[in-house]
């Protein structure tokens, strides 16, 4: 018999609850329903291969097969884990999770296909067609990952100035009236202005172009990490510090056992946002004046009108975000495993 979860009962539900409900035996078209949606990605990718190796190129547009093996591989990959999660329980509910999602993505690089390789709706330069895009990736590669790896190093120098100077002033601030007093009217003037505003005048006063870009993302990694590790420390409850001093805690065990435990979560939110903003700020700094990085390749593909470099290394750049952004994240889920028991 179906039970009724009203929104109420439903609020107070803790997370073991709500697992045993999807647990809980589904009608058999519900089963055979969620086990097709995992071939779903397979589906999208192989419709996606077949409109591209058989639908007519539009007269003057070329292709070659480094695309087609760009989805095979994909289809490959796709139909391997929508097995996998046909004999896997845990593997079933993760991939049934991002299949939708995976499969929308397929769907929309056949029509982006389709309007510019196969129908020329949307025109070369400024709409190169994703093998078009690809092939410019293989033969830039090397310049690309010079690129990358001068963003990277350029990227992590300020982050890591910036959060280390954010995490500092913020505990300081937080744990110390009197500090907070100096600090706090800096932060809250200077930090409700967005960071990409200081780039001309950082970029005129600064020694080189590098180190202006540099303190640029530092400083936005510095308010998002102050304020992250201010906010933690504030929220601390005071009986924390009461029952440690009763065990005879000295101060310094008192930040170190009391205040950075129990602000660490704080600490990975703002180092999350942080990263965020020190993106950004990379990338419109070098675009603005840096001779060097992923922003100043996409610039200067973008002043030869090489359209297809540029979407490269657009490319380049979202992977590269992706793959920091997920690094912190599990950097974020490892330490605070203690915060999920």
């Amino acid at each position: 018999m179906a039970e009724e979860i009203n929104e109420e009962s439903l609020s107070q539900l803790t997370e073991d609850d709500l697992k045993d409900l999807e647990a809980r035996p589904k009608s058999q078209a519900e089963k055979n329903w969620n086990r097709l949606v995992c071939f779903f990605p397979a589906l999208a990718s192989l419709l996606h291969l077949l409109e591209y190796l058989y639908l007519p190129n539009h007269p003057g547009n070329t292709n070659t097969y480094l695309y087609a093996g760009f989805l095979g591989v994909f289809l490959v990959y796709f139909l391997l884990r929508a097995i996998w999660a046909q004999i896997s329980d845990q593997q079933f509910r993760r991939w049934r999770k991002g299949a939708p999602f995976q499969s929308l993505i397929f769907i929309l690089l056949m029509v982006y296909d389709i309007l510019t390789l196969k129908t020329a709706t949307l025109l070369l330069p400024y709409f190169p067609w994703a093998d078009k895009i690809f092939n410019a990736m293989i033969g830039d590669a090397s310049f690309l990952v010079e690129s990358a790896l001068a963003s990277i190093s350029l990227l992590f120098q300020g982050f890591i100035i910036g959060a280390v100077l954010g995490v500092l002033t913020g505990i300081f601030s937080g744990y110390n009236k009197k500090i907070n007093y100096w600090i706090s009217p800096f932060v809250t003037v200077i930090g409700s202005i967005p960071t990409t505003t200081w780039i001309p005048i950082v970029m005129v006063l600064a020694a080189s172009l590098q180190k202006g870009a540099m303190f640029i993302i530092a400083l936005g990694v510095f308010f998002a990490l102050h304020n992250a590790t201010f906010s933690g420390v504030n929220q601390i409850d005071k009986a924390y510090y009461a029952v440690a001093k009763t065990l005879g805690a000295s101060q310094r065990q008192l930040i170190s056992s009391v205040t950075l435990p129990a602000m660490l979560p704080t600490v990975f939110s703002g180092l999350v946002q942080g990263m965020s903003t020190a993106c950004t700020s990379l990338i419109v700094a070098e675009m603005m004046g840096v001779e060097s990085g992923l922003g100043f390749y996409i610039t200067w593909q973008k002043n030869w009108a090489e359209y297809d470099k540029m979407y490269a290394g657009i490319i380049v750049i979202c992977l590269l975000f992706l793959a920091v952004h997920f690094i912190l994240n599990w950097l974020s889920d490892r330490t605070l495993k203690w915060k999920e028991d």
